[in-house]
Formats: C-alpha cells, sequence, structure tokens
C-alpha cells in the first residue's frame, strides 16, 4: 500500500497537541529451539537468542523516531509461552527463564518482555502446571517480565480449575507485593480466546503459528480521536462513526508505515497492526473523554455500552481499510487506572465495576488495571474473572481480567502505580460469594456456536 509524504504529514501534525504515538513495536520471538530438560541451560540459550534476534529493536524505534517524528512509547519482546518448554524440564520451576528474559530485556533497553505464560483452557499438563508454580516468584523476582494465562475459550470452554488456580495467583502475588501496592499483579493478564499476535502487555505472547521471529505493531490516538469530536458537536450517528472511521484510518496508516519500516531495517518480517485506542493517564488521552463528546454526562451513564459499541465498531472499520493485516486485540481498551476519564467516572459514582464488564462485551480486552480492596477473597476474584471470561466464550471474542487486589486499600481509597500504569480509586466488588460455584471443578463446556465444523 501505497503512504504519500503528505498523508504521513497530515498525521504527524496530530503529535503532540493531540497526543498521537506508536504505543509499541512489539518483536516476537520463537523460543522452541531453547528447549533443554536443564532449566538452567535453557535458560542461557533463551537470553542468547532474545539478544541476538531483537538487538536492533531498540536503535530502530529511535531512528524512526526521529526520522517521521512520531513518538514510539514502548519497544517490547515477546516469546514463545514459557509452558511450552517447561514440559521438558527436570527441576520443577521455570523461574530461571524469567530471570534471563529479564536479563535480556535490560541488556536491551526494551521496556517489557512477555510470554513467561501458559494455555490451559483444556486441561493443565505438566509444563502448564510448572509456570503456573513459578508465577508469583518469576514476576517478584524481575522487573520487565510480564505473565497471562488463557483459562478459556469459545471452542473449549472454561477450565474452572484453572480460574480458581489464577485467583489464587493473583491473591498470593498481591500480599508479595504489598510493599508496593499489589503491583506484581499489574504484569499478569488472565485471558479467554487469547491471541498469538497481541503486541500489548502484559498479555502479549508469539502463538505457535507465528514464524521464527516477527514485528507486530500497536498503535494509540484516544486523544486524536477526542480532537476531532470537540470540533464536530452537530453530526448525526452516521456522521459522527464516518469521522471517528476517518481518524481511524489516518493513524492506522501511518502506524502500519513505521511497522514496514521497522521490518525492513531489521530484516524480521512484518506482522501486524493493532488497531487499538489506548489511553493514558495524561489528561486529553482518554476512551471516557470520547464517549462523553459523544454525548455522554459521565461515562457509565445509561447510554454508554452503546457509545463504546459504535466507537469500537467504528475504529476496527477504518483502521481495517488502512491496513493490509490487522490482528492483536483491535479497538478500544478502558483499562482504569491508565484512564484519567474513567478514573473521574468512578469518582463520581457514575462507573462501578457490574457496568465496566458491561461494557467489555463491546470493547477490546476485558476488566483491565482494576484495583480492587486487598482484602477481596480469592473466590470473588476467581468469579470474576469467570464472569469475564464467560463474556468472552459467549461471543466468541477476546477477554481478560487484570485485577490487582491492593493490601490495605478499601473501596474509595486512592492507589499510584506510577507511569503508563497510572493511578486511581479502588473499586468496590460484589461481596457476595460464589465460592460453591467457582469451587465445583471441572469445565464449563463450549456454547453451542462452537459446533461448526
Amino acid at each position: 500500500m501505497y503512504f504519500s509524504i503528505d498523508e504521513v504529514i497530515d498525521t504527524i501534525r496530530a503529535v503532540g497537541v493531540e497526543t498521537f504515538d506508536i504505543r509499541t513495536i512489539t518483536c516476537g520471538i520463537n523460543l522452541m529451539s531453547c528447549a533443554d530438560p536443564d532449566v538452567n541451560k535453557c535458560a542461557k540459550k533463551v537470553y542468547e537468542k532474545v539478544v541476538t534476534i531483537a538487538k536492533d529493536l531498540v536503535p530502530t524505534a529511535k531512528k524512526l523516531e526521529k526520522s517521521y517524528g512520531i513518538p514510539i512509547v514502548n519497544k517490547r519482546v515477546s516469546v514463545t509461552p514459557v509452558s511450552f518448554l517447561a514440559s521438558a524440564f527436570t527441576k520443577p520451576t521455570a523461574v530461571p527463564i524469567a530471570k534471563a528474559l529479564d536479563k535480556a530485556a535490560k541488556e536491551l533497553g526494551i521496556d517489557y518482555i512477555a510470554g513467561f505464560s501458559s494455555l490451559i483452557h483444556k486441561g493443565i499438563n505438566k509444563g502448564d502446571q510448572i509456570l503456573l508454580d513459578s508465577i508469583s516468584e518469576a514476576l517478584c523476582s524481575t522487573e520487565r517480565v510480564c505473565s497471562s494465562v488463557n483459562v478459556g475459550s469459545s471452542k473449549a470452554g472454561i477450565n474452572m480449575d484453572g480460574v480458581l488456580r489464577m485467583a489464587q495467583i493473583v491473591k498470593d502475588l498481591s500480599l508479595k507485593t504489598a510493599d508496593k501496592n499489589g503491583l506484581g499483579c499489574a504484569k499478569l493478564v488472565v485471558f479467554c480466546n487469547a491471541v498469538e499476535d497481541n503486541p500489548f502487555v502484559a498479555g502479549s505472547f508469539l502463538g505457535p503459528g507465528e514464524p521464527e521471529a516477527v514485528l507486530n505493531v500497536g498503535i494509540s490516538g484516544p486523544g486524536v480521536v477526542r480532537a476531532a469530536l470537540a470540533s464536530s458537536k452537530d453530526l448525526d450517528m452516521g456522521g459522527l462513526s464516518d469521522l471517528i472511521k476517518k481518524i481511524s484510518f489516518k493513524i492506522t496508516r501511518t502506524g502500519d508505515l513505521i511497522g514496514r519500516e521497522a521490518s525492513k531495517m531489521m530484516g524480521i518480517p512484518f506482522g501486524i497492526i493493532d488497531l487499538s485506542l489506548a489511553p493514558t493517564p495524561a489528561e486529553g488521552d482518554s476512551i471516557s473523554d470520547i464517549l462523553e463528546l459523544m454525548g455522554l454526562e459521565s461515562t457509565g451513564c445509561h447510554g454508554t455500552t452503546a457509545a463504546l459499541a459504535m466507537l469500537n465498531d467504528a475504529v476496527k472499520k477504518g483502521g481495517m481499510m488502512a491496513a493490509t493485516y490487522a490482528g492483536g486485540l483491535s479497538g478500544a481498551f478502558i483499562p482504569l487506572t491508565e484512564d484519567s476519564g474513567m478514573c473521574k467516572a468512578v469518582e463520581n459514582n457514575s462507573l462501578c465495576i457490574q457496568k465496566l464488564e458491561a461494557m467489555t462485551c463491546v470493547c477490546s480486552v476485558g476488566l483491565d488495571m482494576i484495583a480492587i480492596p486487598g482484602d477481596t477473597s480469592e473466590d470473588i476474584i476467581a468469579g470474576i474473572i469467570a464472569d469475564e471470561a464467560a463474556i468472552g466464550m459467549i461471543n466468541n471474542k477476546t477477554t481478560a481480567a487484570r485485577l490487582i487486589p491492593v493490601p490495605g486499600k478499601k473501596a474509595g481509597e486512592y492507589v499510584d502505580f506510577g507511569g503508563l500504569l497510572g493511578k486511581g480509586p479502588i473499586i468496590d466488588v460484589e461481596h457476595h460469594s460464589p465460592s460453591v460455584f467457582v469451587r465445583r471443578g471441572g469445565r464449563i463446556p463450549a456454547p453451542v456456536h462452537s459446533m461448526k465444523n
């Protein structure tokens, strides 16, 4: 697809004033050639492969930033789910792999490295068990490693044993990082229908259908959409959708250009462009602000789900026309503490966790960066995860839960995680217990529409 210089310059004008950026360039790396029964030997191979393949990622991103004047906020690496390697280990730990990944990330100067992951939607094998038992120590003993676990899919149903195990890990990780407000949980995502080419952390990993190495790009741009809507107040629904589509087209074209240029410079195939509108804690870079410019008095009021559905659909329609290969998660993210407007809506009592859950039916991902009371039980956490997985399973979409029980904090209090992880209020949860249900074990069967063969 041809990109004219005028088209690129037109988008660059949005930088700074309207907070447009490329959120991430993520280099995916296949680690299967590193397999070894000795976990320490495997870790050495992992470190060497990552630093060899991704050695030019940060320098390339910096050159592109200088050439095009577009900030590239994060440089990341995603790897094969570590549980695949762990199946061969003679020692029941994968922590040395996490430490090797962290060492590689620091040497390369990248922001995060993801893929300390497992796929347990239909059951838990030896490698999965080793990975699950290692998550808490791995995330507590590293700085840049991120983890994700897929507990359900539209084809397999929901592994409720896996859901409960993940709730226990979330609770344990929260307590082990109590001195940092449970920050370890911000590096852990529980998925349903996890995708293989997601460039965003903490849920990124390189799926088994991916090549030896690949570059995937995630865009941003809520500020650009917000600025356009602020000056277009008299449009009807069709006109509003059309405007969002045009903005999405422009920012996606630019992201696609950056990805292809990076691919040429590094000699690594370009994979996909993720069309997601990813907010930041900065003022003016909020999905909530966009929804309110669409006509809501406050995000969370009646009509919010409809407005978000329209936004998400328009972003995808505009972006898909601008890129040959769209993928990843693609849509509008609603991470609570990373979106200042969403936090204000919680403070105004117009947005609660139940409304956030409803909104996840029509947007990308799910309950993301949700700070909850530190005394929330593992059974309630499991119930929240199961509800979110059910939305994904039934609607054949990716959903996830990134929940952070903040030790010592209660609903209505405030927490500051720092940087892009943001700050915000502790949101209350329903206190009646789902204990008997979440502890039945087994697997919730896949829905009838999974039978498509």
